[in-house]
């Protein structure tokens, strides 16, 4: 075959549409040619974004409490149960150790509100009002406000008890909820201002049950027991400033003189 007619047969190839790339053709674009414009992906709308309204407390104290719990977070705190010697009043386990009330104990103490000294008080008061499930016969400053079925009591009889409803609105920042595990073991948190990514208008709790001090969205994961609000003990009565008795003379209106 003449040069010139070789020329010409390659130069015919090469005009012809191709499938496999040849003569500098991509593939993807031959096949954009045979299925025609590509139609623009569908917008997804964009999630509105998730309105946080700030609380609020009908006491300042309970503002504190939450600002107390979420502090609580950072720290390191094994899950420890054991019964340890503490001091009293103020008396705490050592700071790396805890258990779900030691969160709650340790997040009232910020505040200036000792709950091992208020339950001890009552409990010594009020011996009958307590459980009897552990056994004891007296008071015991160590353990007694560490325990769940006694702060439940003494909420309940110092605190103000709110109901125990399935709706979230009912469970502001600053309340303390207590659950039932099950089996027999019990919980307590804090609920805090985080809210809920999952459910809106719901605030999450502050609360140790196996991994130190947490804030998780847990409000209805167990069945709940108790609904309270703490903001402290009352404050103590004013004494009456006495007064000597040569104030009172000084005060008091002078005798008639008697008539002769």
């Amino acid at each position: 075959m003449s040069s010139l007619k070789i020329f010409l047969y390659v130069s015919l190839l090469c005009a012809l549409p191709s499938v496999n790339g040849a003569c500098g053709v991509e593939p993807r674009a031959v096949s954009q040619r045979k299925q025609g414009p590509t139609a623009a992906a569908p917008s997804r709308p964009t999630p509105a974004p998730q309105v946080v309204v700030k609380p609020t407390y009908e006491s300042p104290m309970l503002e504190r409490l939450v600002a107390a719990a979420n502090e609580r977070t950072t720290h390191e705190v094994e899950y420890d149960g054991s019964y340890f010697k503490l001091d009293y009043p103020n008396g705490d386990v050592p700071a790396e150790k805890g258990v779900c009330t030691d969160e709650v104990i340790r997040s009232y103490r910020a505040l200036g509100i000792d709950l091992q000294k208020e339950v001890h008080e009552d409990m010594k008061a009020n011996f009958s009002r307590y459980p009897t499930k552990f056994g004891l016969t007296t008071t015991d400053t160590n353990i007694d406000h560490r325990r769940v079925p006694n702060l439940r009591v003494f909420f309940e009889r110092k605190a103000k008890s709110l109901a125990i409803t399935d709706e979230a609105a009912d469970y502001p920042p600053g309340d303390i909820v207590t659950w039932d595990l099950n089996a027999s073991q019990t919980h307590i948190g804090i609920v805090v201002d985080a809210p809920s990514a999952a459910v809106p208008g719901r605030y999450m709790i502050m609360h140790n049950i196996g991994a130190g001090p947490k804030i998780e969205d847990i409000l209805f994961g167990w069945k709940i027991t108790g609904h309270y609000r703490y903001t402290g003990p009352p404050p103590a009565p004013m004494p009456t400033p006495s007064r000597n008795r040569a104030a009172l003379r000084e005060s008091s209106p002078p005798a008639r003189a008697k008539r002769l």
